[in-house]
């Protein structure tokens, strides 16, 4: 097996990987929106714990997938391809920041929850805050990923190293997902949350791909 075909079957598991941890993830996180989170969170910590675990690891799989693709797409526009590189990380950044958030919700919880005599609005306004920056971070972090899918699928489309009926999805999923991701600032979209679908599903379609198939050989080659 060359190492193209390594690098086509890791990056395709690195999708899933990334996509299937931020799902799962959130499932732990169901505590921070409970009207009583500052006691709730703290009675959840395995959970909170878990779901930062998998968020984390959704994160250095995302920011490794560019890494294993630059020595490819750079072939093909090593520009776009830094640029790419950057998107990630700038969404790996915001990844990391909901983390950290979480896990100083948690903490403030845990101080609520052992306080004899706990200053009920400093608990409020200090978790008040703390869930304004998770809610940002999750919500500036769609900015970089549908710039990096427009990006890679670009690449794809313009090198054929996938078949460009599935970058032309990935295109169009990318955009919708940039069009709509301004709205969320607003609270604007949540029935236009099923736009996010296509590039979901483009997403995991690729990777089935790029496990089964791989890159066109002859692109790589070009």
């Amino acid at each position: 097996m060359d190492s193209n075909r390594k690098t086509a079957i890791i990056v395709g598991v690195l999708f899933i990987i990334a996509t299937v941890a931020t799902i799962i993830s959130g499932v732990f996180f169901e505590s921070i929106y409970d009207p009583d989170y500052l006691t709730a969170v703290s009675a959840n910590e395995n959970q909170v714990l878990i779901g930062v675990l998998l968020m984390l690891t959704a994160t250095a799989s995302l920011v490794a997938i560019p890494i294993m693709l630059f020595p490819i797409l750079k072939k093909h526009n090593e520009s776009l391809a830094l640029g790419y590189v950057g998107a990630r990380i700038f969404e790996g950044f915001f990844f990391v920041v909901v983390a950290i958030s979480l896990l100083s919700i948690l903490s403030l919880s845990q101080e609520f929850v052992n306080a004899v005599a706990p200053v009920a609005s400093y608990f409020q306004t200090s978790g008040t805050l703390l869930l304004a920056v998770f809610d940002w971070s999750s919500i500036l972090l769609d900015f970089p990923f549908a710039l990096s899918a427009l990006i890679l699928n670009y690449l794809y489309y313009k090198s054929k190293l996938i078949p460009r009926w599935l970058s032309v999805l990935g295109l169009i999923g990318g955009a919708l997902m940039l069009a709509t991701s301004p709205l969320h600032m607003f609270d604007l979209s949540p029935s236009l949350v099923y736009l996010a679908a296509p590039i979901g599903i483009q997403e995991m379609v690729l990777a089935a791909w790029l496990i089964v198939k791989g890159f066109n050989s002859s692109a790589i080659a070009s």
